[in-house]
């Protein structure tokens, strides 16, 4: 029997299970509808919920009542309109303002939902979530707080980034950083070579007027401490070159957050030939770059190894094919 991949996977696949599952609870009540020739949809349940509660509602109300976005709520009432189940009406004392309400039609389809229905799959739901020493629904609430407090996405990216470090980008005042990040680790193993100091002397007229991109990366205590840099090549290649990290800085995960960065910048200008020369010496670099997904590459070697004496390492990336 193979193995499900999401279970597998655990909490990184967290949204996908949660989908696949609603997916699937969201099927079986679509069948218990059509097995009782109710007209709605599931996806109706939480206007009618609301609406059953708390009785007409303009639709800023609903969505504060259901936690679902405007455009849903307006197709979900247009939708049950159609249907001849709610309508809407001048607020009273405001012509302005709407609220939606359920008519004559709906209410008896609620009141006969709730006589039979609304119970038993109360019922069969709470079985099927019955543990002995946990709530499900306290912990989705718990879930949905701390969602509120501190949205996923925002704490994928403290986790990601915890330094706080910030993308900067090139400007004409931050040359001086640009060479002197260079010079520091290029000199720290090598010599400086005739190429390393035509970019880094003039990184406007070699990266940026070329249609290439060099970024920086400031940490909120010390200022910019690496940089990063796309070049374009006269045959169509782009090379990322010239990526370091101040030694003083290091150990506060510059060299990932260069790395998303200058990858995410590659996908925005559609880069399709990315490549990378180096030397075996660097093995931190190296590994950072196999991390991300750089693949030793031969023909890299043979078509821009030469610019350096001391290139006896090329990479290429495989980016994804352009929309």
């Amino acid at each position: 029997m193979s193995q499900d991949i999401l279970e597998q996977v655990g909490y990184l696949g967290l949204a996908s299970r949660l989908k696949r599952l609603a997916d699937r609870l969201q099927a079986e009540a679509v069948s218990v509808f059509d097995n009782r020739a109710y007209p709605i949809q599931t996806t109706h349940f939480p206007l009618i919920a609301a609406l059953e509660a708390s009785g007409p509602l303009s639709v800023s109300a609903a969505v504060e009542a259901t936690g679902v976005s405007q455009p849903a709520i307006t197709r979900i009432h247009n939708a049950l309109q159609g249907m001849g189940l709610t309508d809407t009406r001048a607020v009273e004392g405001d012509n302005r303002q709407k609220e939606i309400f359920l008519t004559p039609a709906g209410q008896a389809l609620i009141a006969e939902m709730r006589a039979s229905f609304w119970p038993a799959v109360r019922d069969a739901a709470q079985q099927l979530c019955a543990f002995p020493d946990h709530d499900l629904l306290a912990e989705i609430s718990l879930v949905e707080s701390r969602l509120a407090e501190h949205p996923l996405s925002a704490r994928i990216e403290h986790v990601a980034n915890p330094a706080g470090l910030e993308n900067v980008e090139f400007t004409d005042d931050l040359a001086p950083h640009f060479d002197r990040i260079s010079r520091e680790w290029v000199e720290e193993m090598f010599r400086l070579e005739a190429e390393d100091i035509a970019m880094i002397e003039n990184p406007r007229a070699k990266v940026i007027d070329k249609g290439g991109t060099i970024l920086f990366v400031r940490d909120p205590e010390l200022g910019i401490i690496g940089t990063c840099a796309l070049m374009p090549m006269e045959d169509g290649g782009v090379e990322l070159t010239k990526m370091g990290v101040l030694s003083s800085a290091r150990g506060r995960r510059a060299g990932d957050f260069l790395m998303r960065q200058i990858l995410k910048r590659a996908r925005e200008m559609k880069v399709q030939d990315l490549f990378l020369l180096t030397n075996s010496k660097c093995e931190a670099a190296i590994r950072l770059y196999e991390k991300y997904g750089f693949r030793h590459d031969a023909e890299i070697m043979r078509r821009y190894g030469h610019r350096y004496e001391r290139c006896d390492v090329t990479m290429s990336y495989a980016m994804p094919t352009p929309n």
